[in-house]
């Protein structure tokens, strides 16, 4: 899977604590792989969000995407809940 960024991904990726940014690259790997893989609890959004899907960092993390085509998602968006709102 080829996974593009939003500007606004590329600039909150930045601020991710020092701790998890390597956890966060193995989950991208682990994405770009299957994006479905029951370690990321992927899921579809509803709502204001609907037509996005999020997966997990850790607890509270995680990366708000959408999937272009079966073979690109660009993700728009990583962070704690708030990132929903």
């Amino acid at each position: 899977m080829e996974v593009l960024y939003t500007s606004r991904f590329e600039r909150e990726s930045k601020k991710v604590p020092r701790h998890l940014r390597k956890i966060v690259e193995i989950r991208v790997e682990i994405f770009k792989q299957n994006p479905f893989d029951t370690r990321l609890k992927t899921h579809k959004l509803t709502g204001a969000l609907k037509g996005f899907w999020s997966f997990s960092i850790d607890y509270h993390y995680r990366i708000l995407f959408e999937f272009i085509n079966s073979q690109k998602s660009l993700f728009h968006s990583i962070g704690d809940h708030s990132i929903y709102d």
